[in-house]
């Protein structure tokens, strides 16, 4: 919530709600037993900076790749930029300014 300048809640039962722009509300709850998980989240270019700005005063580890490679990176894929950071939780999360297979362009 914090890096996507979201706010979180009001908490309903043991889920505290993060809802996003476009109305997709993901529910986190705080449990020792999950399996990890990829979110992808497609955002403006001016959200990006503004979420890469926050990873980065927070010092928040960040990787060019989802295999964790290229630490402090972002990439440049689809002729976009997207950039890889776990969640507390340890979940992979990405921030993409391009959809994949928008252009042939890698990075």
């Amino acid at each position: 919530a914090d890096i996507l300048n979201l706010e979180a809640g009001p908490e309903w039962g043991h889920f505290a709600p993060i809802r996003t722009a476009n109305g997709v509300t993901l529910d986190f709850a705080d449990r020792e037993d999950f399996r990890p998980q990829h979110y992808a989240f497609l955002v403006s270019e001016a959200e990006f900076d503004a979420a890469l700005a926050r990873i980065r005063a927070g010092g928040v580890r960040h990787y060019a790749t989802p295999r964790r490679e290229r630490p402090g990176e972002i990439n440049q894929r689809y002729g976009g930029r997207g950039v890889y950071f776990d969640d507390p939780n340890g979940h992979l999360m990405e921030l993409i300014t391009q959809p994949y297979g928008e252009t042939t362009q890698q990075g």
